[in-house]
């Protein structure tokens, strides 16, 4: 039976650094909230620059999207740069290939045992009517400044089409570097808070969900989906969640390679493991928060590993949750309507290189340095109406459909018909509810309309947990928050 938890989760220890309340929170520069890959590396960078930072995060540090990435390292992000424009392209692969760099000299840097290990970066499609768009990306992509080529060969043990192949990339273990990085943080007189949930900011202050307050000149917010959110922002982030499996294999069955299906939804790397054995990493199933029958996803990407490689049966299974800008280019500035609040979202499934990008960006504004030529790519507050219309009208219509729609339709069951470990939407006294029964038969029944801006949640059965579609909040079965945007709990609703 495969481990309910990510390999890099497994393999490290857990944090213990301080909680609220955290008497020395004072005299602070830079308060970064969010304790991930994009918070860590900002909170680091910006502490070797001479600031007082703390990181405040509302769990465990490098837990969350961090801990359940796959950690590719790569400028390589799917089939981007013929999306972009010639301008645009060359400027993305600039940052995007400075990050890849800068990432694995920070590592040097703090002799962190990560893992790292230079590997090429393949997008491949599996059907006919991919070669064209692989093609123009494969060209594209050299145009910009990466080392690409069109390929038709991967050496995957399962043909494909053709693929854009550049070399000089790499991949890490995410969490054993991040947790060096926190101890270089504090040895360079930076703090880290953890169980400190922020739910408001303004320019200056901070309040915690116990009502403390906290002031700081500069505020940074990497959160994944940034909870403080104004409409300039949340309607231009789309989630998406995908499903990993890992299992051991021989090591002269690794592929040698990070590859990523833009037609079949695959991405497959390998980790360094023991005995011989390098640990597949397949990830896929990607689905929006809130559908169901998680569990057959899972199976179906278990079968198709077990088809194309020699697993020994799957060891780990996690989940991940992303978000995409409405024009693939992350949001990396200063936060709209305020001064000194900064943004880093919109990653898109590519948070290594782009939280370290983000993290040399964020640093050179919040202390005055000089701009990369790059820079103005990544504004939050930038307009692209052609570019983002098709994004802007999907999410739209998902929060559209969620509002009206799931009012309309019938309950998924009734509480009686309820079977153990299981959720479901069903109404108690007239009221629509999320109810879960538990193992043991008891009920735990909560509002079903997310707390953050009222769409209907959906059971994830894997995790036995409530997600939102709209935009990605996620809560356990008892309605607390465990995933923003939202940031109060789901309320209690009496089942009897």
């Amino acid at each position: 039976m495969a481990d309910d938890i990510s390999y890099w989760l497994s393999s490290t220890p857990p944090t213990s650094y301080p909680t609220l309340p955290a008497a020395d929170l004072r005299d602070v520069d830079v308060a970064v909230v969010g304790g991930g890959i994009a918070g860590l590396c900002t909170a680091w960078s910006l502490a070797r620059a001479g600031r007082r930072v703390v990181v405040l995060e509302a769990e465990r540090i490098a837990q969350a999207s961090t801990g359940n990435t796959t950690a590719k390292v790569t400028a390589l992000h799917s089939a981007v740069y013929h999306k972009l424009g010639a301008d645009r392209a060359g400027l993305y692969a600039r940052s995007q290939q400075a990050a890849l760099a800068r990432l694995h000299e920070v590592a040097a840097a703090i002799d962190a045992s990560c893992d790292w290990e230079a590997r090429t970066a393949y997008t491949y499609g599996v059907g006919a009517e991919a070669v064209a768009s692989l093609r123009e990306e494969a060209a594209a992509a050299a145009e910009a400044g990466l080392p690409a080529e069109f390929v038709t060969d991967t050496g995957l043990p399962y043909a494909v089409a053709a693929a854009v192949r550049v070399t000089g990339q790499a991949q890490f273990h995410p969490r054993r570097f991040l947790l060096a990085l926190a101890e270089d943080l504090v040895r360079l007189g930076g703090r880290i808070v953890e169980q400190a949930r922020v739910t408001k900011i303004g320019d200056g202050t901070l309040t915690f969900a116990d009502g403390e307050q906290l002031t700081a000149y500069d505020i940074v917010v990497t959160t994944g989906f940034p909870a403080f959110d104004r409409p300039e922002l949340f309607t231009r982030l789309l989630p998406k969640r995908e499903l990993v499996v890992a299992a051991p294999i021989p090591a002269d069955a690794d592929p040698g390679g990070m590859f990523l299906g833009i037609d079949d939804d695959r991405s497959v790397r390998t980790a360094p493991l023991d005995r011989g054995r390098r640990l597949l990493i397949v990830t896929g199933e990607t689905y929006q928060p809130g559908d169901g029958d998680i569990e057959q996803r899972y199976t179906a990407l278990t079968v198709w590993a077990g088809e194309r490689f020699p697993i020994e049966g799957v060891a780990y299974r996690w989940s991940a949750q992303d978000y995409t800008s409405s024009d693939k280019v992350p949001f990396v500035g200063r936060f709209p309507g305020h001064d000194h609040v900064w943004v880093a979202t919109g990653f898109g499934g590519w948070g290594m290189t782009n939280s370290m990008m983000s993290a040399d960006l964020l640093t050179a504004r919040i202390t005055d340095g000089a701009l990369p030529d790059w820079a103005e790519l990544y504004d939050p507050h930038r307009l692209s109406p052609a570019k983002e219309a098709p994004a802007l009208a999907k999410a739209a219509g998902t929060v559209a459909k969620n509002l009206v729609g799931e009012r309309l339709a019938k309950p998924d069951t009734t509480l009686d018909e309820l079977a153990p470990g299981r959720g479901a939407i069903v109404k108690v006294g007239g009221r629509r509810c999320a109810a879960y029964r538990d193992e043991t038969g008891a009920l735990h029944t909560v509002s079903a309309t997310c707390t953050h801006l009222g769409c209907v949640v959906g059971f994830n059965d894997a995790d036995r947990t409530w997600e939102c579609p709209c935009h990605g909040s996620r809560f356990d079965v008892d309605g607390a928050v465990l995933q923003g945007p939202a940031l109060e709990p789901l309320a209690p609703v009496d089942g009897r």
